[in-house]
């Protein structure tokens, strides 16, 4: 559609939208006014609407009362084609790839380029797919090879390939739901200038991010919404990160991490020469962890920190190397004996590795544990696990309608509870946390912090890898730091800074 000069104010409106789910009101009479040539942050907690709204604007989800306004006309969006039909792309949070294809053809999917054989027989036009391909990736300064399989590429690259796959949808509205939760620095900075030249374009883009850095960086106008409402927008340039934090939660956050009262005392787990069967994977780490300690474990994307975790868990084999556990060394080749021995790990990815979307909060509760509740063997006791998961819900704080409730419809930070009450319902020892905070907002997080104060002051022993500095600095004793595969030192929490940890986390061998 063409643009319509100086008059056109705004290229999409959403006025009043309210969407409904069973025992949830997610939208409630939210707004959103976008400029053509901005950057405009969506921010909120998780559950907040954010995503809801936008799947409405791309014709994911129905609205159930609401009007979209796109360059000064009414429309009704009815599905995602009819949305790239009018210029609307959107890259989602959680990434739909199509592993067993090329980088190609899951840029077009849905919309190759077509040439007739034989004069009449349409068939995918495959040379100009490719070509087309390499000149978008060109102009986005990414390298990937235009046939190489998706599936073989990083979660990283995956994300980068569906913004290549956006930007080729030549769109006016591009919508980013958390573009970088798994991005490296170098792939941020790349995305940001990709940014700067889609607006530069015309392009109106609507960021959503629970970094509040990346939000005052690059953002023109900032939305915040709370609960399914429309709080206010406002400059960019008005916001400090505690007035955005204020808004969102409806509350001063005096500080962003609990004070905490744990005292770690004596060694509960050792770990010695520990490598990996993957000559490219961890080797040679030696460590210990004491009783009511929160070990951090630092690093740079593929510093094997992830691996090192699954390794001493019993997903990943190992060739060399002992655990000891109290003093006395354990055998761990898989999850079960890890289990055993008191110790959980809460993984890196939850929608992939964590829970079980099709079942309820009370299943994902309890699934770990379902041995504590069977009566004569062969029969659970299903007042007692809805008592767990009662139990779980009050003093985790989730939020969720009933235990009956899918989990796949709970919000990030209330999913990850119910991840930490799965283990915590097995009542382990040593606590493995792989990015315990990814992808939830201020408020959630400060909750989860809470949790794990509280359990490092029970004497619970805590390893917790993380890709946040001020996370890393605000909540460890000891941070454990490595790189390449290798770890390159130890940082005592009262000594840490980025600067220190940063100079361990580059020390290539």
């Amino acid at each position: 559609m063409s643009e319509q000069g100086p008059a056109l104010v705004y290229r999409l409106e959403m006025r009043d939208v309210v969407k409904t789910f069973p025992g949830v009101k997610a939208l409630n009479h939210a707004q959103l006014k976008l400029r053509p040539g901005t950057v405009h942050a969506l921010v909120g907690e998780n559950g907040a609407g954010k995503s809801t709204l936008m799947k409405c604007m791309f014709g994911i989800y129905k609205m159930d009362a609401g009007e979209i306004y796109y360059e000064g006309r009414k429309v009704t969006i009815a599905d995602p084609l009819m949305a790239l039909n009018l210029g609307i792309a959107m890259v989602h949070q959680e990434l739909q790839p199509i592993p067993e294809r090329s980088v190609a053809e899951n840029i077009y999917v849905g919309r190759y380029p077509m040439k007739k054989l034989l004069g009449f027989i349409p068939v995918v036009d495959h040379e100009a797919m490719y070509r087309n391909t390499a000149a978008l990736l060109k102009e986005v300064s990414m390298s990937f090879d235009p046939k190489q399989k998706l599936g073989t590429l990083s979660v990283s690259q995956m994300q980068s390939v569906e913004i290549a796959k956006a930007v080729s949808a030549d769109c006016k509205v591009l919508i980013l739901d958390e573009p970088t939760s798994s991005l490296t620095s170098h792939e941020v900075e790349a995305l940001f200038r990709i940014i700067e030249s889609l607006k530069a374009k015309g392009v109106a883009i609507v960021y959503i991010s629970h970094k509040m850095d990346e939000i005052l960086r690059i953002s023109d106008e900032v939305t915040i919404m709370r609960d399914g409402q429309y709080i206010g927008t406002w400059p960019a340039g008005e916001l400090t990160i505690n007035k955005i934090i204020t808004q969102m939660v409806g509350r001063e956050l005096a500080n962003l991490y609990p004070p905490r009262h744990n005292v770690p005392s004596e060694p509960v787990f050792e770990v010695r020469d520990f490598t990996s069967i993957n000559p490219r994977s961890f080797r040679g780490v030696s460590f210990n962890l004491r009783k009511g300690e929160i070990l951090g474990v630092g690093g740079l994307v593929g510093a094997q920190r992830t691996e090192l975790m699954e390794g001493l868990f019993g997903i990943r084999a190992h060739s060399k190397g002992s655990i000891y556990h109290l003093g006395e060394e354990i055998r761990i080749t898989r999850p079960q004996d890890a289990i055993r021995k008191s110790i959980a790990l809460l993984t890196e990815d939850r929608r992939a590795t964590g829970i079980f979307g099709v079942l309820s909060v009370a299943d994902n509760v309890s699934i770990a544990s379902l041995d504590q509740y069977l009566q004569f063997r062969v029969m659970l006791n299903d007042k007692k696990i809805a008592q767990l998961v009662k139990d779980n819900v009050e003093k985790l704080s989730i939020k969720t309608p009933s235990g009956k409730t899918l989990i796949q419809s709970l919000s990030g930070g209330n999913q990850q509870k119910v991840l930490i009450s799965r283990w915590l319902a097995n009542d382990p020892q040593i606590l493995i946390l792989d990015e315990p905070t990814r992808g939830i907002d201020v408020g959630a997080k400060y909750e989860i912090y809470c949790i794990i104060a509280e359990l490092a002051a029970q004497g619970k022993s805590i390893i917790m890898i993380s890709s946040e500095m001020g996370e890393l600095i605000g909540m460890s004793d000891r941070i454990l730091v490595m790189c390449d595969g290798r770890l390159t030192g130890f940082v005592q929490g009262q000594d840490a800074t980025q600067e220190n940890i940063m100079a361990l986390a580059t020390q290539f061998s």
